[in-house]
């Protein structure tokens, strides 16, 4: 922590009970651990190690879903319909009202989710391959998706009227999937900050958004007993410019935020258990204006060892970390990947569409097809990371018809070729081609995804004992060429094509392997060549 931070604590171990106290003299943090294996500091959270299950696992299906799907508009909604002359501003003026007048908790009212069907879709997504599941369980709309003791804006009492994440949790144990939870709100404070706006122009102008709102405003209300403050978080000053992480001129939230904010994912661990738990923060939530992410951190890790027979089943993901950090939690890189082999496991996050259900990517055709996930998925792999897709849901709980049919191309190719990505590890290097020689660094989270095309030259490895998988890129049109597999690197008995049983003619030479041209290629994705070794 910085030492000139408001938030400076002061932390004791009374027997199991883990208290944090402020400047202000005040307990802030009280939860009991179940154990005390992990403390919340870097140097203890050092003896995490990821479980092998997770590092089998390869591919997760991610439901990031809430009430910002309801208008269909896409990410960030509850944050854009408070930005005067945006598109999602407009939109929201046009179907809504003014955010003077119908502001965010509008949508949260108007969300029903009358037609989800969370077994279905789970079942949907281990067909598709996936072998964990993932719901969004806040974002920072603020809104919590379960009965939370701490947030009286709530699905179960607001909006749906339904434990959200009780339903995916149900869901992901019956199709025996472990079960992930990701966590945002720790940003509401500075995120809903427009809402405290006003126009700047016509006939609203100086007429000031909704974001101010207290629990004695809604006297005659739906709302009538809720405290909008508790949602939109925004008694305080604004913020000096705009950034994602706490510091430089980001408004500091107070002890009472953060102790809620604690309490409130405590609650979620001790009611779901998650398997994995994402934040969507630089390193950990409110670090490092507080040392709230670390008692989470260590509070998980010692809750999961006391619910798994001593055995650290846990994945927390962290992003933007350094080396130190990464022993700690899982990377977490958004819309991208590293460049090279990793020598910790690590994950991208990533989405056919946007992270919240935007028709017009629906209607213009805009998704990611199977081809482009599954050669993500590959090249991850062959780097030692997994793939977390999310697939957007719509605001009454369905996925679109053209969603369902890239899930089913998936899941035709996994059938095939899955033996070539899940349970397996790197080989010395990831592959070989344009794509391999190319530059394209991660920036900042992430956000290199897309910048490289794939090419039926690219070839991504991964292996599995004395079996080496070689995954072509597309459809080759000719021989094949793989300079990196000649006898001075690796001896071969033998190799097949997954999906086909067509006796291939092949040459090993001290310069490298050729495949005489395939007569029929098995798909059109890329085509998996299993090569056993000596």
């Amino acid at each position: 922590m910085k030492a000139n931070s408001l938030l400076l604590c002061v932390t004791i171990m009374l027997g199991f009970q883990h208290v944090c106290f402020c400047q202000t003299n005040k307990p802030v943090l009280a939860a009991q651990a179940t154990d005390h294996k992990f403390d919340a500091t870097w140097q203890s959270l050092k003896e995490y190690r990821v479980p092998e299950w997770f590092r089998n696992a390869k591919f997760g299906i991610w439901a990031h879903w809430g009430p910002q799907c309801q208008p269909e508009q896409g990410d960030w909604y509850a944050r854009g319909m408070y930005e005067e002359g945006s598109d999602q501003y407009k939109w929201h003026v046009a179907n809504y009202g003014h955010p003077s007048k119908a502001g965010f908790k509008e949508v949260i009212n108007d969300w029903k989710a009358e037609n989800w069907d969370p077994e279905k879709l789970v079942a949907l997504y281990k067909r598709t391959g996936a072998q964990y599941f993932f719901a969004m369980a806040n974002h920072h709309d603020n809104l919590d998706l379960w009965d939370s003791k701490y947030q009286s804006w709530n699905s179960v009492r607001v909006g749906p009227k339904k434990d959200i994440i009780a339903g995916w949790a149900r869901a992901a144990k019956n199709n025996n999937l472990p079960f992930g939870l990701s966590v945002h709100a720790s940003h509401a404070w500075m995120w809903y900050e427009p809402s405290q706006g006003s126009d700047k122009n016509g006939p609203f102008k100086g007429v000031p958004y909704d974001g101010k709102l207290t629990r004695e405003d809604g006297k005659g209300t739906w709302w009538e007993g809720l405290d909008p403050q508790e949602l939109y978080a925004q008694n305080h000053a604004l913020s000096v410019g705009w950034q994602w992480d706490w510091g430089q001129g980001i408004s500091v939230p107070s002890p009472e935020y953060c102790t809620k904010f604690y309490n409130r994912v405590i609650d979620l661990i001790d009611r779901f258990n998650p398997d994995l738990l994402y934040f969507d923060d630089t390193v950990l939530p409110l670090y490092p204006v507080s040392d709230v992410g670390l008692q989470i951190a260590a509070y998980y890790y010692n809750h999961n060892l006391a619910t798994h027979n001593d055995q650290l089943n846990a994945v927390l993901f962290g992003k933007i970390l350094n080396d130190e950090q990464k022993k700690c939690l899982v990377w977490d890189i958004e819309h991208g990947a590293p460049e090279q082999i990793q020598p910790l496991a690590w994950q991208t996050c990533s989405c056919i569409g946007q992270w919240h259900y935007r028709r017009s990517v629906y209607e213009k055709n805009e998704y990611k097809s199977a081809a482009d996930v599954i050669r993500m998925l590959i090249d991850i792999v062959s780097k030692n990371g997994n793939l977390l897709l999310n697939i957007p849901v719509r605001g009454d709980g369905t996925i679109d018809e053209k969603e369902v049919a890239i899930l089913e191309d998936i899941a035709a190719w996994m059938t095939v070729n899955g033996e070539s990505i899940f349970d397996t590890r790197p080989w010395n290097i990831f592959g070989e081609g344009p794509s391999a020689e190319a530059s394209n660094p991660v920036k900042e989270q992430g956000f290199n995804e897309g910048n490289l095309k794939y090419t039926p030259n690219d070839v991504r490895f991964t292996r599995k004992g004395n079996i080496l998988y070689a995954s072509v890129m597309g459809t080759p049109s000719d021989k094949i060429f793989i300079k990196s597999l000649g006898k001075r690197k690796i001896r071969i008995r033998r190799i097949e094509m997954l999906g086909s049983a067509e006796k291939l003619l092949w040459k090993q030479t001290s310069n490298g392997l050729t495949i005489e041209k395939i007569k029929a290629l098995p798909n059109n994705i890329a085509t998996v060549f299993k090569i056993q070794t000596q």
